[in-house]
């Protein structure tokens, strides 16, 4: 896994994390990011995916609805937020490989409440897995890596290249690593109570 730590520290960027990445890099990072977050949640179940964890610190500013804005996330909803983020770069990459410009956004999301079942997570992740790795496909030999991305005059990123673009994807995953860990917990927690009444 690259050292994403780092960056949120302030000392690196994901460019200079990019530097040095191939597109086998770019797999073998997706792969192990969707292995990661399937290991998080191998001992699942459904009740899991449903339950409400507590947390205090929820605030979803891009929230569909008012009401949504300080709701905890369910595993469902971390799960098909995380890919559809993570595809989002993958996607937009694949275009700038090609030589396009960046445009705007490329965002599609499953709706959360939508997904009830472990099942539709692990489906939703290997899915993720699939479509990630067939845009590294897109890209030309060689890619543009004259083509960057440049994020809103208020955000501190510094301009990416494809690289960067399809690894800040993988970075927005791994900000979600620990919240998967800790609604598993407490759901373990919560299915350990019932067990015990």
């Amino acid at each position: 896994m690259l050292d994403f730590e780092s960056v949120r520290a302030g000392k690196t960027t994901v460019p200079q994390l990019a530097e040095r990445l191939t597109r086998d890099d770019l797999r073998r990072l997706t792969n192990e990011m969707i292995d990661s977050q399937l290991a998080i949640i191998a001992d699942a179940v459904d009740a899991d995916v449903i339950f409400v964890p507590a947390d205090p610190q929820a605030h979803d500013k891009y929230s569909a609805t008012p009401e949504e804005i300080t709701l905890a996330w369910t595993l469902g909803h971390v799960v098909v937020h995380t890919t559809a983020s993570a595809e989002e770069g993958a996607f937009l990459a694949a275009e700038m490989a090609r030589g396009v410009e960046p445009h705007g956004r490329s965002r599609a999301e499953v709706p959360w409440r939508s997904v009830t079942t472990i099942a539709q997570c692990r489906q939703r992740l290997e899915e993720s897995r699939r479509m990630r790795l067939a845009t590294l496909d897109l890209w030309p030999d060689p890619p543009h890596a004259e083509i960057m991305f440049h994020f809103a005059p208020n955000v501190s990123f510094p301009p990416m290249n494809m690289f960067a673009r399809f690894i800040f994807g993988l970075m927005h995953d791994d900000s979600h690593v620990g919240q998967l860990h800790e609604i598993m917990r407490q759901a373990r927690a919560a299915r350990l109570d019932i067990a015990r009444a």
